[in-house]
């Protein structure tokens, strides 16, 4: 079970917070840093001192980190034009040394859209599909050739598909709780299937509906990775786990009931629920990115555990 940090930053936090966690990601052991894609902050904080880019933020990170994974999940298609965001990461995942991936949804929060102005269109869903089929065929196409894309929504003509990435592949990271077109999307385009905040039992339907979408397609399930993105409060008594609830504005118990939280017992054993699900990777949600001792407890007794 690889084991992943995920951040909120839209909720409050400088680059420098954020280099920090990933230095800690690092150092503990941990597979990767992700990231959110987001321009407002949610809920009631106050998200200062205001939003940083989620591809500026991996591009500084890509030179100040050397071993883990770096990628979002997941970066709003209404932000950014695929053409550019396939320029984008690409530029990334060189500078990383081939360790980007790119976790790629449909976009949803109104509000950061209608807040900086930027358009939020209805065909959200069949937008993405296209985008997709851009991102991944820019980074496909033979060096020396071009590629070329009439859609509805897009429209490339002659392009010389550069720069190319590192990697040979950058995974592509498809989630979502739609019963028909998610799964279809992931079979098609996705090397990994992300099924957040969700229960064991949801995942596991999920999970089955993408396998059988990508056995269609003419795939095997088993060439996608299954994974969770689940909030995580971890302490080494119900103490720590209250205090921890209470700097993110939760509660312990619900936390335990839609989260992995407890002790770390606790959260080794609802981590094994999933993994029978058929997980084989989690995102931990750290909402508290000033707290780099939980990161160490995480490490220590529940990462440990795992491996």
């Amino acid at each position: 079970m690889d084991l992943r940090i995920f951040t909120e930053p839209q909720q409050g936090a400088t680059y420098d917070t954020l280099l920090a966690v990933a230095k800690a990601t690092e150092d503990l052991g941990f597979d990767a840093f992700f990231r959110s894609d987001h321009y407002l902050r949610m809920g009631t904080v106050d998200g200062l001192p205001g939003p940083t880019d989620a591809w500026i933020t991996l591009a500084g990170l890509a030179r100040e980190t050397k071993r883990i994974r770096l990628g979002t999940l997941m970066t709003a298609g209404t932000f950014r034009l695929p053409g550019v965001l396939a320029i984008q990461v690409a530029q990334v995942d060189q500078m990383s040394g081939g360790r980007v991936e790119l976790g790629l949804g449909a976009g949803w929060f109104e509000e950061e859209h209608k807040a900086y102005g930027i358009p939020f269109p209805k065909e959200k869903f069949a937008r993405l599909e296209e985008q997709l089929e851009i991102v991944t065929g820019l980074w496909a196409t033979d060096p020396g050739k071009t590629f070329d894309f009439h859609g509805t929504y897009y429209d490339l003509t002659d392009s010389p598909a550069l720069p190319k990435p590192a990697q040979r592949k950058i995974p592509v990271l498809v989630g979502g709780h739609g019963p028909s077109r998610t799964p279809r999307l992931a079979a098609k385009y996705a090397d990994e299937f992300n099924m957040p905040f969700a229960s064991v039992e949801d995942s596991e339907r999920q999970f089955g509906r993408v396998r059988a979408a990508a056995e269609e397609a003419g795939r095997s399930g088993d060439d996608l990775t299954y994974s969770n993105a689940l909030v995580v409060c971890v302490g080494r008594d119900e103490a720590e786990v209250a205090r921890r609830a209470a700097a993110i504005r939760r509660e312990a118990d619900e936390l335990k009931l839609n989260g992995l939280a407890g002790s770390p017992s606790e959260v080794v054993d609802k981590i094994g629920r999933y993994a029978e699900a058929g997980s084989s990777r989690i995102y931990l949600q750290v909402l508290d990115l000033d707290d780099l001792d939980h990161l160490e407890l995480i490490s220590a007794q529940v990462q440990s555990q795992l491996s």
